[in-house]
């Protein structure tokens, strides 16, 4: 068996596309979650220069030698949305869980997207599966970097 390889891209999170609120989350929420669950993070508050609202800059050991690094713009309930920058699928699936199982309510669901598909002009987001198990999450982000064509 080859293993896959481990392209790095960046992964947007969103909540759904029908229910923008269900997060219910904001930027002091998001930090005081990665300050409880990451206590070594390096967070950063800054503004998005395009567009004028806050957003937290982030980077930290999501798992065993598993980095996450990215921006949460979290600027009102019905526009959000968490960017992680040059991440493996297994470096995003951590993270896309705690996400889910830790920080947001346990109804909530998260879509996502790659920035490789985007380029490729791409613009519909798809669901998370349903799963706390990261392998799985892991396997639909590469099924979805294979569907892209990214090798």
């Amino acid at each position: 068996m080859v293993a896959p390889r481990n392209i790095r891209t960046s992964f947007g999170f969103y909540p759904p596309e029908d229910d923008e609120v269900s997060w219910r989350a904001d930027i002091p929420s998001f930090r005081d979650a990665l300050r409880r669950d990451f206590p070594d993070a390096v967070l950063e508050l800054g503004t998005n220069v395009m567009r004028g609202f806050e957003v937290l800059d982030f980077e930290f050991e999501v798992g065993a030698g598993a980095w996450a690094t990215g921006s949460a713009a979290l600027p009102s309930p019905d526009y959000a949305y968490v960017v992680l920058t040059d991440a493996t699928a297994h470096e995003a699936a951590l993270f896309a869980r705690w996400l889910r199982d830790s920080y947001l309510p346990a109804a909530a669901c998260v879509r996502f997207i790659s920035s490789a598909a985007m380029e490729l002009g791409q613009e519909t987001s798809q669901p998370l599966p349903d799963t706390s198990d990261p392998a799985l999450i892991e396997a639909v982000l590469r099924d979805h970097l294979a569907a892209v064509d990214v090798r």
